[in-house]
């Protein structure tokens, strides 16, 4: 035990696991470890540190790098300060002062060393800190480096900071994280933490939505659904004797200022108010907090807050979340549970309502966040350019900014035309609504969704939770307060055509809103009825409306498009991925020194990728071959134009410079597996023509390469999908 604290099985477990692989020489050096939150990782970890300390050699500095919402660094160091008082824990400051000295403990919060702004280290304080480790480093002092919610800070400046401690062991620690090969991995299991009582025995999603009811207002029905659970939560714990106050969170994705206020609004109505200090709200422009907020019997039983404190924040007395919809389909982060997950009183009470934790939201998709790319199957490399390669040169085009495609009319024509001949449409509204029906489209009054319900043991289950879990409920449509979901599937259609939100929106008006013009019009719906059907097909208007760009026409052929220019040559420093491989063979073909298949795996690249790399370097007429970016100023990349005449950059995969001093172009695409097209890209017949006017503009060999039977095979002369057609070569043929 450490200062009186409970010892708990599994933490000693982790706790000799972390003492074992940091004392044995032959360790990794990357040690993940996989803890579920509320399974005491910050207990564990000064525990691990308290005993490391005590039974080696002493020539050791501890850096805690810790994200900055929350002030977790400040928790962290508190908490290790009452459980060891007898260690050296500093700050960032102290330690930059004073340096990194042996036995000490810094912590850090990562946005002082890598955020852009007032709170970020200055450059000269910057330099400093690199100055400090290299003093340490002269010294002797060896570094163990913890990086705590580390999903959170993937940056190149973050690894720079990593990079500079060269420690023995970095200990990384996340609810998110994935096993690969080249660390040493450790998961505390979730029942485990479950069965010690730390964190609540089950997940309740939406706990008395009635399917059969109609929602009017989203908002307002979650709201005193959750209100109802608080109330009975709080009667439970009387019963029980315990004076614990539960709190209710209220998670806005984006925190928009008109949802904000209508929740304001709505709890004042309820009788909650900041005035009364029942509600707080902590927000990256607001925080108005009470001192006792995270005591179990604290004033406030709303939280108002954005998902900055999902992570880094410690409040045992959080019962309940609602999480607030503020566009038509958004994914629940399942991180954000931990929050509502512990145990107020570290043990369970033995009744569902006091030792089960509550999530009430309308979103269909629940995911595990986003994860590191560390957390992935590579890491990342910096390679540098050999001699023969530096100095070439190509122009690269880029967008022309006083063209921005077509005109509103022009392209309402071209989606009328292809919605048209896609569904059979005429001028009969009538018939035209029941063919779009029957090729899926929604035409409820209601906004439809499928959203979950029912108890979940695990986070894990939660995550893996299928239709059998799903209910179907239907929302009244309120064309003010569902506005910002008609904005947001306009935003995705946005997203995939370039255009405007505005002409989006004024095009589907056009073709589905009744209105005094009546030219390309298909349906005619009421105004209600339009934000219904527009949000109801987000995904299918989106698809349409991608499919439209993709097409080619003569139009778009004969259109003759000035992109702007510039030069391009090949960074003399590349950052790459790769995994590791069982044997490591060098590719002596590649512009940078130092590539080898590490970084042409099937985790770092495509099969016709990968394929044509072991092409080249096998190729005798090869003398460099250099991979491009995807996407990026410094990089080679062409203007194509989509159907709308759209302008859009697309980066040819490969330069290849042959020793006769020929150079190609080359773009790899999906092939075909038994007569079945690979490829994804609906824009390829655009791209392909684009490419060709630039490689006969530049007097450049060019071509599109595609595998089949994994051989490699060649097209430059005109674009068909079917790779059984003549104008697909074996690659060989050319070089």
């Amino acid at each position: 035990m450490v200062n009186g604290i409970k010892d708990f099985e599994f933490q000693n477990d982790c706790v000799e696991f972390l003492i074992n692989k940091t004392s044995d020489m032959s360790s990794k050096q990357i040690i993940t470890i996989k803890a579920p939150t509320g399974a005491g990782k910050t207990v564990i970890l000064i525990k691990y540190i308290d005993e490391y300390l005590k039974n080696t050699d002493g020539h050791t500095a501890f850096v805690w790098l810790c994200p900055g919402k929350g002030n977790l660094e400040e928790q962290s160091k508190d908490s290790m300060d009452a459980l060891t008082p007898q260690r050296d824990t500093r700050n960032l400051i102290y330690s930059m002062l004073s340096g990194f000295e042996a036995g000490s403990i810094t912590f850090i919060n990562w946005e002082l060393v890598t955020k852009k702004g007032n709170t970020a280290l200055k450059d000269s304080e910057r330099s400093n800190l690199f100055e400090k480790i290299a003093e340490a480093h002269k010294d002797g002092v060896r570094f163990i480096v913890i990086i705590d919610e580390e999903h959170l800070n993937n940056t190149k400046k973050a690894d720079d900071v990593i990079s500079a401690f060269a420690a023995k062991n970095v200990i990384r620690v996340s609810a998110t994280a994935n096993k690969v090969p080249y660390q040493e991995f450790y998961e505390i299991p979730e029942e485990e933490v479950i069965n010690a009582g730390l964190i609540t025995r089950a997940i309740y999603v939406n706990e008395g939505v009635d399917e059969s009811r109609e929602i009017q207002n989203d908002y307002e029905y979650l709201l005193d659904l959750a209100d109802e659970k608080r109330k009975e939560v709080t009667e439970a714990y009387k019963l029980m004797g315990v004076n614990i106050r539960p709190l209710v969170l209220i998670q806005f994705p984006m925190a928009q200022s008109e949802t904000i206020k209508a929740v304001e609004e709505k709890l004042a109505g309820m009788g909650y108010t900041y005035d009364n200090g029942m509600v707080n709200i902590w927000m990256s422009d607001e925080k108005i907090v009470g001192d006792d907020l995270i005591n179990l019997d604290g004033s406030a039983v709303f939280l108002l807050m954005k998902q900055a404190i999902s992570t880094g924040w410690d409040c045992p007395r959080a019962k309940i979340l609602v999480k607030l919809r503020e566009g038509g389909s958004e994914d629940f982060q399942i991180q954000t549970i931990g929050r509502i997950r512990r145990m107020p009183e570290r043990k369970h009470y033995g009744i569902n309502t006091l030792d089960y934790c509550y999530i009430y939201t309308l979103d269909t998709q629940y995911k595990m966040g986003l994860l590191s790319s560390l957390d992935k199957a590579y890491q990342v490399r910096r390679l540098f350019l050999k001699d023969e390669a530096k100095g070439f040169t190509l122009t690269k085009e880029l967008r022309n900014l006083d063209f921005d495609g077509l005109g509103e009319r022009e392209t309402l024509i071209k989606v009328y035309d292809y919605f048209k001949d896609k569904y059979c449409l005429g001028s009969d509204k009538r018939i035209n609504r029941e063919n779009l029906e029957t090729r899926g489209y929604n035409f409820s009054h209601e906004i439809d969704s499928k959203i979950l319900q029912g108890v979940f043991r695990t986070t894990e289950d939660l995550a893996g939770s299928g239709a059998k879990n799903q209910i179907r409920i239907k929302t009244t449509v309120n064309t003010h307060s569902h506005g910002i979901y008609l904005l947001h599937s306009v935003d995705e259609i946005k997203k995939v055509t370039g255009m405007q939100a505005q002409k989006v929106k004024n095009i589907l008006r056009r073709m589905f809103s009744k209105g005094k013009k009546t030219k390309y019009k298909l349906v005619e719906l009421d105004n209600s009825d339009f934000y219904a059907f527009v949000i109801n097909n987000a995904k299918q208007l989106k698809m349409d409306f991608k499919n439209v760009t993709a097409q080619m026409g003569g139009e778009q052929m004969s259109f003759i498009l000035e992109p702007k220019t510039a030069s391009f040559t090949i960074p003399e420093m590349e950052v790459y991925k790769y995994s590791e491989v069982k044997k490591r063979m060098l590719f002596r073909l590649n512009a940078y020194k130092e590539y080898t298949n590490e970084f042409c795996t099937d985790k770092t690249r495509s099969l016709p990728e990968r394929l044509f790399e072991r092409y080249c370097e096998s190729n005798e007429k090869v003398e460099w071959f250099y991979k491009n970016g995807d996407t990026g100023q410094q990089y080679l990349s062409v203007v194509y134009t989509d159907a709308l005449l759209k302008q859009w950059l697309f980066y040819p995969d490969y330069v290849v410079h042959l020793k006769d001093g020929t150079d190609w172009i080359i773009e790899t695409k999906g092939g075909e597996v038994s007569g079945h097209s690979k490829n994804i890209d609906m824009q390829i017949g655009n791209k392909f023509n684009a490419f060709k006017q630039y490689a006969e503009k530049y007097k450049l060999h060019w071509g599109f390469v595609r595998d089949a039977q994994e051989e490699l095979f060649i097209n430059n002369t005109e674009y068909v999908d079917d790779m059984s057609d003549d104008s697909w070569i074996p690659l060989e043929e050319m070089f």
